[in-house]
């Protein structure tokens, strides 16, 4: 794991890409497939593997939106584009659009999403809503939506660099698919947030995991400690030094590494531990930095990244 150091909390007119900087910063993935084999969630997916995120938009301003990202401040290196057949701009043929891109040089890689019809109707029966291309099939109904969709989707599909089939798949199985395939190194990593805290002040709602450090006697009742805060070494040597205090600590780290691999299994990638006391300026900021050093000193290869940051120091 790696250790982030955190603070305490209280265009252009051109037509064509430029093709040395687009080459050098950008990555555009395009996604499309039938509606109801999960475009939404490859979108959240990418979206959190630190792809930019550009819903409906239609073919002929990719190129255009390409050469934005290539020129904001900061430059967009990383475009996911999701197109389907509620745009009617979109009829199915991508060819085009992404042979100029990848002429230019920008990587760029077709990912279709597909389902079997009786998982799709299914899908669609929970959802309670309507196949985009319902109405103009010629019965109305949402088998011949389907079918129609599958027609006009034909030729993207055979140009797709990834066809996923998502009959047999659930959320998480296509989670992890699309994290190795667009992941890279990031695919298995999680950002784990160690927040201090103080009880009187409130619990911080995004917690995922909470621990009181309530137990341990307060230097607040130290006189040569009171006026100083867990993050100074005779704070933080006196709350790891009391009776329990590493026990407590180890159990800590064990419980983290456990509910960590069980957020990485489910496709999660982010994860706030609160660690409070009283008022969250000595035994709460001693043990979260703690607990984030001995997280940050294992080399697991998982590429998970710590920060540790104190919501209520300060405040007394």
């Amino acid at each position: 794991m790696t250790r982030v150091e955190a603070s305490t909390t209280a265009v252009e007119n051109s037509t064509a890409v430029d093709n040395n900087k687009a080459a050098d910063t950008v990555e555009v993935v395009i996604v499309t497939g039938l509606s109801g084999a999960g475009r939404g969630t490859a979108a959240r997916v990418l979206e959190d593997l630190g792809y930019y995120v550009a819903d409906n938009l239609p073919p002929e301003l990719i190129v255009r939106m390409v050469e934005l990202g290539v020129h904001a401040d900061p430059p967009i290196r990383k475009l996911a584009l999701v197109l389907d057949v509620r745009n009617r701009f979109f009829t199915g043929n991508l060819t085009a659009v992404s042979e100029q891109l990848r002429a230019a040089g920008v990587r760029t890689r077709i990912l279709f999403l597909e389902a079997s019809d009786d998982v799709l109707i299914r899908r669609f029966g929970f959802a309670r809503r309507r196949h985009p291309l319902q109405s103009e099939s010629a019965d109305g109904t949402l088998t011949a939506g389907i079918a129609a969709e599958r027609e006009r989707l034909s030729k993207v599909k055979t140009a797709a660099d990834l066809v996923i089939d998502t009959t047999a798949l659930s959320i998480h199985q296509l989670h992890r698919k699309l994290e190795e395939a667009y992941g890279g190194g990031a695919a298995t990593a999680l950002q784990l947030t160690i927040q201090s805290f103080g009880f009187k002040y409130g619990v911080p709602l995004d917690a995922d995991l909470v621990l009181d450090l309530r137990f341990l006697p307060n230097p607040h009742w130290v006189p040569e400690l009171r006026e100083k805060t867990g993050q100074d070494a005779p704070v933080s040597e006196y709350v790891l030094s009391r009776p329990g205090a590493q026990d407590y600590l180890s159990t800590a780290r064990h419980l983290v590494d456990l509910t960590t691999e069980g957020y990485r299994q489910e496709g999660k990638r982010y994860m706030t531990v609160a660690v409070g006391c009283t008022g969250g300026k000595h035994r709460s900021v001693a043990i979260a930095e703690a607990l984030g050093e001995t997280l940050a000193a294992t080399d697991d290869g998982s590429g998970d990244v710590v920060r540790v940051v104190h919501r209520d120091l300060g405040r007394e």
